[in-house]
């Protein structure tokens, strides 16, 4: 096969290996979280959002949806990027992949495209669900789309950086619940970053979660609290940033040969 062919067959065959896998447990993969979004807008709803009814003149309840389906995709993507690349190694399958007549653009494509696509339909499903709840109107329904799309690759894409470094089950889940779990809850999931303090606001700023919360959040209600080309930006350079970091990894064989 010439180094300059695609080989479409080897990468349709992984993404379609793990889409399988997904399907195989979609009722719990999509089950959970439409019970857990219910469950943040009844408590959520009842007990904050009748002492606060409007964020920036959003109702509090619609304010949250953002937040929601940002704080799941995250998760998601990190998992299924992480998983899909772990178990290979973890079950001694990798030297199969690593020596299949496939490309390390290729493989990357395949798991990465897969744990995206996971994360894109469950990000859609909780806003069907968080719309039973309170009304939505999407101010840039096109961008909202195409800014949900780059998180699940970019989140998607780091997930599998995750799952290359992981040794064990234990470090493959530090990251999404010890790093990124306490990132969203302080990112402004539920609330604006213009209610907290003057000194609690500048610490929020180091927070890297909190801007691509907001960005995602202007694209439904065109409010946000901080610039939103600052924060397009940085969600471009992290992805960017990871896809060179998967670059290194094939091309130093790091964590996958040895």
């Amino acid at each position: 096969m010439s180094n300059l062919s695609f080989n479409s067959h080897g990468v349709l065959a992984i993404y379609r290996f793990e889409m399988a896998r997904f399907m195989r447990t979609i009722w719990q993969s999509l089950v959970a979280p439409v019970i857990t979004t219910s469950l943040y807008f009844i408590v959520f709803g009842s007990a904050i959002g009748s002492r606060m009814s409007e964020v920036g003149g959003v109702p509090y309840g619609a304010f949250i949806v953002p937040g929601l389906i940002m704080m799941a995709l995250f998760q998601e993507s990190l998992f299924n990027g992480s998983f899909g690349i772990y178990f290979p190694k973890f079950t001694g399958t990798i030297y199969e992949l690593l020596s299949a007549p496939i490309s390390s653009f290729e493989a990357v494509l395949a798991y990465v495209g897969a744990a995206a696509t996971k994360s894109v339909v469950l990000g859609l499903v909780i806003l069907a669900t968080a719309s039973l709840f309170v009304p939505l109107h999407i101010a840039h329904p096109f961008l909202m789309t195409g800014y949900l799309v780059l998180i699940a690759v970019t989140f998607s894409l780091f997930g599998f950086i995750l799952g290359v470094w992981a040794n064990s089950f234990e470090q493959l889940n530090v990251v999404p619940m010890l790093i990124m779990t306490p990132l969203t809850f302080l990112g402004g999931a539920f609330y604006s970053i213009e209610m907290l303090p003057p000194a609690w606001r500048v610490v929020t700023l180091f927070n890297p979660v909190v801007y691509i919360i907001d960005c995602f959040r202007w694209s439904f209600f065109d409010m946000a609290d901080v610039n939103v080309a600052l924060s397009f930006g940085l969600t471009v350079g992290f992805f960017v940033a990871c896809l060179i970091a998967v670059s290194i990894i094939f091309k130093t064989g790091w964590h996958l040969k040895n």
